[in-house]
Order: structure tokens, then sequence, then C-alpha cells
């Protein structure tokens, strides 16, 4: 028999705000009764001799150096458009204004 009783289990679907089905608790007492065991192994797992940690890895920076480059000519760029307006690109308007 589970651990875990149909009344815990309708509690919690209380408190979740969930309406379960007679029907349903007992299969929601088993399903809860497998991962607290499962939980329950982990627990016992030897952990003495690891060190706490915030990530599985070490933390290294993958990015690029910040450097200061050129751009790109803005009115090079603006001639290859299809429309431009006040130096931008024009795009046809998709939400009306109200």
């Amino acid at each position: 028999m589970s651990r875990i009783t149909r009344e815990e289990v309708a509690n919690l679907a209380r408190l979740a705000r969930l309406d379960l089905a007679e029907a349903e608790l007992d299969e929601y007492a088993k399903q809860l009764e497998i991962i607290l065991e499962s939980v329950a192994k982990v627990g016992e797992v030897a952990t003495a001799d690891v060190k706490p940690m915030s990530h599985a890895t070490g933390l290294v920076n993958i990015f690029r150096e910040d450097k200061v480059e050129t751009s790109l000519d803005r009115e090079e760029i603006l001639k290859s458009a299809p429309a431009t307006e006040d130096f931008r690109f024009r795009v046809p308007r998709i939400l009306d204004e109200e």
C-alpha cells in the first residue's frame, strides 16, 4: 500500500485547484509514491567528497573581446533598401494607430 493516501492527494489537488475524479486519486497516489522513492534514491548518493557548486562546469567567458570597429556606411546601406524615410528603412505599417 502506498504511503501517500487518497486524502493527501485530494488535499494536494485542492491546494493546486485541480478537480480530480475519485478514480484519479488512487492513480496519482501511486505516481507520487514513485516520485518520492526516486527522490529518496538521489538522497542516498555519497556526496561527502563533492564540493557545493552553482554550475556543473566552470564559468568561463566565451564571448569575444569588445572592440570598437568601423561600422557600415549608413547612406550606402540605405541605397539598397526598397524604401527609406528620414535616414531609416521604411516598412509597411502593420498596426493601426488608435
